[in-house]
């Protein structure tokens, strides 16, 4: 029997629970946030968390000193970087970086993992860049969730590689978008199962939400720009090639979307060309191994 006609016995529930009993958040990041939540803690506290890891630390001074940030003097300790940057946007960071550990072992032959995140990078980056065309606030929020959109396919990779096999195979056969492939046979698709294990990580909506929603940004309810630009993002990355992830076609782009993050048409080529910028030494600096 074919493992999708089995697909109906499986739960998001169920897909959640057997990840984050493999994959956990990695105790420096949830220390972290810990301490950044705490009202008494000072920047040096914050600081000594982040120092105790040595590939986190060389990651946050790398962006920091990246054309991401375009800051002309040099950031060369994590203090001047939780005073320049701020310290949710080094806890966002430290979020994205902390996740892209945790995933490992997916054969190429299921899904490249360079190509993978490559995609993955590429979206958040011009996710913020769009956030800061917009001129919202912590724009690495948008960055991290651009990030970790795509997060329910490792997920899934991991917890059912045969099945996600035959979705992916059906998908290209049919000729068909790969998230209506796993609505159709699961329920759910890679986007819910995302927000869903970020949820059980107990991260915040603002993240969560936009997971769960870039391909239906339109049900969004407490964070539909986030949600919007995540969508946007994803469809620019899908349509100009940053990386792929499982879709053969690019996904339609939501009209209530486009009308929510309220940009011209016009700006698109300025935003992707400061982006792509940025692309290569981000994704060198959050995919060295630490």
């Amino acid at each position: 029997m074919a493992y999708r006609d089995m697909a109906h016995r499986i739960t998001l529930d169920w897909l959640v629970g057997k990840t984050t009993t493999v994959y956990s958040l990695p105790v420096v990041y949830e220390r972290l946030n810990e301490v950044i939540n705490h009202p008494r803690s000072s920047l040096s506290d914050i600081a000594e968390i982040i120092t105790e890891d040595h590939g986190l630390t060389a990651r946050i001074l790398k962006l920091a000193n990246s054309p991401m940030f375009g800051f002309y003097s040099e950031i060369d300790t994590i203090t001047r970087a939780l005073t320049i940057i701020g310290t949710q946007q080094v806890r966002d960071i430290s979020l994205a970086a902390s996740v892209m550990g945790l995933f490992k072992g997916i054969p190429d032959t299921l899904m490249s993992m360079q190509s993978f995140w490559q995609h993955s990078i590429s979206c958040g980056i011009i996710a913020r860049t769009v956030a800061t065309y917009r001129r919202d606030t912590n724009v690495e929020r948008f960055f991290v969730a651009g990030i970790l959109h795509d997060l329910g396919q490792l997920a899934m990779c991991t917890a059912v590689p045969d099945l996600v096999k035959e979705l992916l195979e059906e998908s290209r056969s049919s000729d068909t978008l790969h998230y209506a492939t796993e609505s159709r046979y699961l329920g759910f698709n890679h986007a819910k199962v995302g927000g869903a294990l970020l949820e059980q990580w107990m991260l915040p909506t603002s993240i969560t939400e936009p997971v769960s929603c870039h391909h239906t940004p339109s049900i969004a309810r407490k964070y539909p720009v986030e949600a919007s630009v995540v969508h946007l993002a994803d469809i620019i990355c899908q349509s100009l090639e940053f990386g792929c992830s499982s879709e053969w076609h690019v996904p339609p782009l939501d009209p209530e979307a486009w009308k929510r993050i309220g940009i011209p048409v016009s700006a698109l080529s300025g935003i992707i060309m400061k982006a792509e910028k940025e692309m290569a030494e981000v994704l060198a600096i959050m995919t060295e191994e630490g």
